[in-house]
């Protein structure tokens, strides 16, 4: 059994899949995009800037469950430059400062929109 997930604090799904998914105790978000969700527009072309802007949309969609970041036990990052990893990785431990989830970061060679960042996560009840 699975409860589809979606609120418009957080981006819309650009594709044939949901925001996200929970199912068993565990939300599954999809990877989130700096994208605003009140004007479709994508953060500026800074990795700092993009991973702020994407986890407030991981944010978003936990919000709309009743939980925060503390719920989150996983995370994989996607960057199209890891020589930018510790711009993403500064931000990133500010949003995850107490007791931070499970992470795995990858190069990829490109993402949706051109974006520099994206970043889907699990988390739990």
């Amino acid at each position: 059994m699975k409860t589809i997930i979606s609120t418009p604090e957080a981006p819309a799904a650009i594709g044939p899949y949901s925001q996200a998914v929970e199912s068993g105790g565990l939300i599954f978000i999809s990877g989130q995009l700096p994208v605003d969700p009140a004007t479709g527009n994508m953060e500026a072309a800074d990795t700092a800037l993009q991973t702020s802007a994407v986890i407030r949309n991981i944010e978003a969609i936990l919000k709309s469950r009743a939980l925060t970041l503390e719920n989150v036990i996983k995370t994989t990052v996607f960057m199209t430059d890891l020589g930018e990893f510790q711009k993403m990785n500064e931000v990133y431990a500010r949003f995850f400062a107490k007791n931070p989830p499970a992470r795995a970061t990858v190069e990829v060679k490109a993402l949706p929109k051109s974006a520099l960042v994206e970043i889907e996560a699990v988390a739990a009840r």
